[in-house]
């Protein structure tokens, strides 16, 4: 079975020196290091900087899974690339969508909402509830698991009803959020999995690498990428005129 190619996106741009001791490489490289070769999976990585931030017709046609995590910098993401993106996502590219991701240009796009939620940066404990154990996403997890310091996210949360709810986090000063979902968009699929402000070791986690290695499983058409088709041949043979009465 070939590789499940995968790219990882993220802005780099504000990975500042506190960011940098936590993850050397960037977060991008973090992330794709967790997916190896001895676990099926091929990683590039690419950001804001690189000629069409790393995201060009070629590049995206020769990748199953588009990992994207983005914070500071949404509004410099080329609508052009944009498009692009969402066009490879309808004809089956899988995404998944990380921590403030939320608020990314694709992912508003391709939900259609504001994707808005309430926030507070404190560092506070996150306990995440496996609400569906019995999806492949949530496959080799404990019933729930804990993260000592994250940024807190609040409900509401404004995304379309998820096809479903795989992850439910609660937060130290009460809050709960819906922190892993999915939905479809045309021939693709959709995950948006909360964790991994940069200034905390979250992506260094092995449940969060169990977490995002599974989802990229998921998230790769088991047959390839296909085109939705388009036209208007039929499937019987049509009359060459129907008369009307």
């Amino acid at each position: 079975m070939p590789p499940i190619r995968v790219t990882v996106w993220s802005e780099n741009a504000h990975e500042n020196p506190e960011v940098r001791a936590i993850y050397p490489e960037g977060i991008a490289a973090c992330i794709a290091h967790g997916l190896t070769p001895e676990s099926g999976f091929s990683t590039r990585t690419a950001t804001l900087d690189d000629p069409e931030h790393g995201l060009s017709e070629e590049q995206l046609a020769a990748t199953d899974v588009l990992i994207w995590w983005g914070h500071r910098h949404h509004h410099e993401v080329a609508d052009a690339v944009v498009e692009r993106v969402q066009r490879h996502v309808w004809d089956g590219m899988g995404l998944l969508a990380l921590h403030s991701a939320h608020f990314s240009k694709i992912f508003t796009r391709l939900m259609g909402t504001r994707c808005s939620l309430s926030w507070r940066a404190v560092g506070e404990r996150e306990r995440l509830w496996i609400v569906d154990p019995a999806h492949p996403i949530t496959t080799g997890l404990p019933p729930f698991f804990e993260l000592p310091h994250e940024e807190m996210y609040g409900e509401p949360f404004a995304i379309p009803e998820p096809g479903q709810l795989l992850l439910l986090s609660w937060f130290q000063g009460g809050e709960v959020f819906r922190s892993g979902c999915t939905w479809s968009r045309g021939s693709g699929k959709v995950f948006y999995f909360r964790p991994g402000h940069e200034t905390n070791p979250t992506y260094h986690n092995p449940h969060v690498k169990r977490v995002i290695a599974n989802a990229a499983r998921w998230l790769a058409r088991p047959n390839g990428r296909a085109a939705i088709p388009s036209g208007n041949i039929p499937v019987d043979k049509a009359p060459e005129k129907i008369e009307k009465t």
